[in-house]
């Protein structure tokens, strides 16, 4: 009967918290202009900036009131942002020439441009167990590791695939999304090995991924309306929960136990960690058409979503089946969801 009666508490716990935090909305627009062409977004929490690709700069904003900060360019082709506080330093990947622009964080100043990365150098993340950073090469395939202290490009991990979002489990494993083979393959960041490679099916894809390291709990946003949820030390897919269609982003905020999935077609998907097999939806966040990647400022819990007004999709033809919609000029802006 005890048992019971804790299962009981901690369902009803579980559903009193999903409920409080089912009130998110779109709290702001920062304007930013200019044209719509975009990628990754990144908080910095501790330096209370936020840094947004931007055609061909990173644009640098007041993580609290939006106010322009200044710009960080060339970065040709620009994708992702990654942050070493301890050096003060940040790095952009260029898929538009295969480099690394490292810039300081105090100035914005571009400080050096590392080359000989793969083809479309993509999703980039800081490692602060190894003191490393590590970069997803979108095309060719290929995780290349850079030191960070020198700003040298130091090894190069042979391993195939359309990579997409990695994340690390502070333990000395790297995990990142195959989006082309629906996989997460993982690799050994004290030996720069591949060690294992995860199927998703019935997740289609995987472009988004974040991670839980308390309970080992990896989340890969797929792209037929359903979130991977896979143990990080065996592979398992536990759970299968449904998000919006055409997700390229997501975070896990581990401070409400909550996850976050951005999609193409204009909603934010919020999902409640109940445990670590079982997840409920907490609430379909509108927000609007292209707001597609996301971070998440770990103080506030706010997200942060980029995208602009577009125009009305063309006629398909048999070369365009699937015709993009095209930006209109000046509408790029950046939204804040919160409570």
């Amino acid at each position: 009967m005890k048992s019971l009666a804790l299962l009981a508490s901690v369902v009803v716990s579980a559903s009193t918290c999903a409920a409080a935090d089912a009130d998110l909305r779109v709290l702001a627009h920062y304007p930013v202009g200019g044209e719509v062409r975009y990628d990754y977004l990144r908080a910095d929490s501790a330096s209370r900036r936020l840094y947004v690709s931007h055609g061909t700069q990173v644009d640098v904003l007041e993580l609290d009131t939006g106010k322009r900060v200044g710009s960080i360019a060339p970065t040709k082709g620009v994708h992702g942002i990654a942050i070493v506080p301890a050096l003060g330093r940040g790095f952009i990947t260029c898929g538009g020439d295969r480099t690394v622009v490292e810039f300081d964080t105090g100035t914005l100043q571009v400080v050096k441009v590392i080359a000989g990365l793969g083809v479309k150098p993509d999703a980039i993340e800081y490692d602060p167990e190894t003191q490393r950073v590590y970069v997803a090469n979108g095309t060719s395939g290929g995780i290349s590791v850079i030191d960070p202290s020198k700003g040298e490009l130091v090894a190069t991990v042979p391993i195939e695939g359309k990579l997409e979002g990695l994340v690390f489990d502070g333990k000395g494993r790297l995990f990142v999304n195959t989006e082309d083979k629906s996989e997460i393959q993982v690799v050994d960041t004290h030996t720069l090995k591949a060690v294992a490679t995860w199927p998703l099916a019935p997740v289609e894809g995987g472009t988004g991924l974040a991670i839980d390291t308390a309970h080992g709990r990896l989340f890969s946003s797929g792209g037929n309306g359903m979130l991977a949820v896979v143990d990080s030390t065996s592979g398992k897919l536990v759970a299968t929960p449904a998000i919006g269609e055409d997700p390229d982003g997501d975070g896990f905020d581990a401070a409400r136990g909550l996850i976050f999935t951005s999609s193409v077609e204009g909603t934010l998907s919020v999902l409640h960690e109940d445990a670590p097999d079982r997840y409920s939806l907490v609430q379909t966040v509108p927000t609007a058409y292209g707001a597609r990647t996301m971070t998440i400022d770990e103080k506030t819990g706010r997200v942060f979503v980029s995208t602009g007004k577009f125009l009305p999709a063309p006629a398909p033809t048999a070369d365009q089946p699937h015709p993009r919609r095209k930006g209109e000029a000046g509408s790029f802006e950046v939204l804040v969801i919160g409570r």
